[in-house]
């Protein structure tokens, strides 16, 4: 199938009163394309495949609605024939109805065809099997090559959860696991995503996981790759919740129990994650943390030492940078 492209140039401000007007008529999951900066909440949400700091923000905003093309070239909004020129004169309608009463900037309207577009798997395109180190990295659809059969192998599909092992923050915290792990290690991933880092701990030889995780999507994603890398259920235990702020989920993680603790999330989030924490982590227990920007680093590392951890080392990768310490005995 084919989608006819409706994109109109307007103001940060009036996003949320196009996408409703829009709405009332029949063209429905508006893209917003705007450079307003993240919210702490939505940071909180994302994970480090994004930069945290993006372009200043100059105002402008995009929205675009798909509406599909039939065979013989039709559309259809609200469930009834129609064609472009007839949508963008309902679309312009409802802007030149909007403006004495707000600024909605130029409002101007471009239309473009796309071809197929499969939302959920066109992206696979992009992520191919890699190594990071002696450790192959694969995604589902991709076969194992006969010479690669005896190495180490993590099968990894993120599925809606973010999380692929690509990312420069992803392999820090990677290395840091391997340097620290035991047979004996209890490790609590906190925004695990996809759960490849607490599944690799276990492939690696960690006695059991814990995941935690604010989008219920990482649920299954997690399911489907422990099953992917032969791990069993009862090693790794997956709940939803923010554990800064959710007595309930903390209380469910337990006290002073792991022997460490990675939180690859945004800088920001580490802050207020850190003294919480500590509390989670036995004495001698190891915190592994990346997702920081390399502007980031000192902001950090102070947040780490106000905890009453020790600093134990800093390592780097391209611009981004992963800080461990250790709960004192």
């Amino acid at each position: 199938m084919k989608w006819v492209k409706f994109r109109i140039k307007t103001v940060t401000e009036a996003e949320d009163i196009i996408v409703s007007t829009l709405y009332d008529i029949g063209l429905e999951g508006a893209q917003i394309e705007d450079k307003i900066p993240l919210t702490a909440l939505e940071k909180e949400q994302m994970f480090v495949d994004i930069l945290p700091d993006g372009p200043e923000d100059d105002g402008i905003a995009y929205l675009s609605f798909f509406v599909e093309e039939k065979e013989d070239g039709s559309l259809a909004v609200n469930g009834m024939p129609s064609d472009r020129e007839t949508i963008v004169a309902q679309i312009e309608e409802e802007l030149d109805g909007l403006r004495p009463f707000m600024d909605i900037g130029e409002g101007s309207i471009t239309v473009t065809e796309t071809e197929d577009i499969d939302w959920i798997n066109n992206w696979k395109q992009y992520f191919h099997q890699f190594y990071i180190d002696d450790l192959l990295v694969i995604p589902s659809w991709e076969e194992v090559k006969e010479e690669d059969r005896n190495k180490k192998i993590l099968h990894i599909d993120p599925g809606t959860a973010f999380g692929t092992g690509m990312h420069e923050t992803t392999q820090l915290c990677i290395r840091q696991i391997k340097k620290y792990l035991t047979p004996q290690t209890r490790l609590l991933d906190v925004g695990t995503g996809s759960g490849i880092l607490a599944i690799l701990a276990l492939m690696y030889g960690a006695e059991h996981a814990v995941g935690t995780d604010l989008d219920p999507c990482a649920v299954e994603a997690v399911a489907q790759n422990m099953e992917a890398n032969g791990i069993a259920g009862s090693s790794f235990q997956m709940m939803i919740g923010n554990i800064i702020t959710d007595q309930a989920i903390q209380d469910s993680v337990g006290y002073e129990c792991y022997d460490i603790v990675v939180a690859n999330i945004l800088a920001d989030v580490l802050v207020q994650l850190t003294p919480v924490i500590v509390h989670h982590m036995k004495k001698g227990g190891i915190y592994i943390t990346s997702g920081i920007i390399n502007t980031k680093e000192e902001t950090v590392r102070e947040a780490v030492e106000a905890a009453g951890l020790k600093l134990l080392e800093v390592t780097y990768q391209g611009e981004w940078v992963s800080v461990t310490a250790r709960r004192e005995q």
